[in-house]
């Protein structure tokens, strides 16, 4: 069913204290209470999220381990909070944007609030989201699996891709919250179809980063101008959106500002691998993949950003920039 358009905290998120912020104390509370929403990890997409959300008009509480994350949110009009309870002290819908299934659990075991309903966003394995989705129903919680399609650059410009499932009356609750952060959202059915959906997406992502950095240097080492390459296949039968995504940083050989780093997209790479092993599903292109961001790692480009493939395959075409 389609419904048309309308990764901060560690694993240490869970030890803060309960307390509510002066600047929770002295916000405004009438109104708006039953649009305030909360947001647990303020890293990449989490404080993207979070800034669109508040521009959309909803009163914002988050929370992130780092303080100059929770900075973050209070410039872009959010009220930072003082630990993820006190997010769901002041917001009956939160959302969580996490690095690892530590964080996810450690946030699982802090949270309190009957009626609570939570969207779990990360990419992480199904079996962690079970896990905490079973912790906090025992809390009279609701988790619903809501992975992202889209990079952190899609995420600051609202063109994200929510996967949900779970429980359908939840979704309900939360559906009027999905426009604020997303452009279109889908409502999957059974907990877990939203993660399965998700590895589908992240398989072509990591085979399309790959086939597109491939494209360029291909064209490059025979002579064509980059940015030429761009314009022309851009409007030709083989670009895909991963080409218009990452294709500019390619063009501009520059990947410092990323989107999503070699390192951390390696976790997903992992759970895709293991996800597809335990089907029995052969993945030949996308183990391809894998060994050219594992080159990526090897070559110091672990912080830059996935698009720094196409550097890799360069210096192995021996082409200088």
């Amino acid at each position: 069913m389609t419904r048309p358009p309308d990764k901060g905290g560690g694993a240490s998120l869970a030890k803060r204290g309960r307390g509510v912020s002066p600047d929770e104390k002295s916000a405004p509370r009438s109104s708006a209470e039953k649009e305030a929403i909360g947001v647990i990890g303020l890293g990449t997409m989490g404080s993207a999220m979070a800034a669109n959300l508040v521009q959309a008009g909803f009163r914002v509480h988050g929370f992130d381990v780092l303080a100059p994350q929770r900075d973050e949110l209070k410039k872009s009009g959010g009220v930072p909070a003082t630990s993820t309870a006190a997010v769901a002290q002041l917001a009956e819908v939160l959302i969580t944007s996490l690095p690892s299934a530590e964080a996810l659990h450690a946030v699982a075991e802090e949270l309190l609030g009957k009626g609570r309903v939570v969207m779990e966003t990360s990419t992480l394995p199904i079996e962690d989201k079970e896990r905490a989705r079973d912790t906090l129903a025992k809390k009279g919680i609701v988790l619903l699996d809501c992975p992202l399609s889209g990079t952190g650059a899609q995420a600051r410009a609202k063109d994200l891709v929510v996967f949900v499932s779970g429980d359908e009356a939840a979704f309900r609750k939360i559906e009027p919250y999905l426009p604020g952060f997303s452009r279109a959202h889908y409502f999957l059915g059974a907990f877990g179809n939203g993660s399965k959906m998700k590895f589908v997406a992240n398989l072509l992502v990591a085979i399309h980063n790959v086939s597109t950095a491939e494209a360029f240097v291909l064209g490059m080492k025979a002579g064509l101008d980059p940015k030429t390459i761009y314009e022309v296949m851009a409007n030709s039968a083989g670009a895909s959106r991963m080409f218009q995504v990452r294709g500019p940083q390619m063009v501009a050989n520059k990947y410092d500002e990323a989107t999503i780093s070699v390192q951390l997209f390696q976790k997903d790479m992992k759970i895709i691998g293991e996800f597809a092993t335990q089907l029995g599903v052969p993945t030949p292109l996308f183990n391809t993949s894998a060994t050219i961001y594992n080159a990526a790692m090897a070559m110091g480009h672990a912080k830059e950003d996935t698009a720094a493939v196409c550097a890799v395959l360069e210096k192995l075409s021996g082409i200088r920039r």
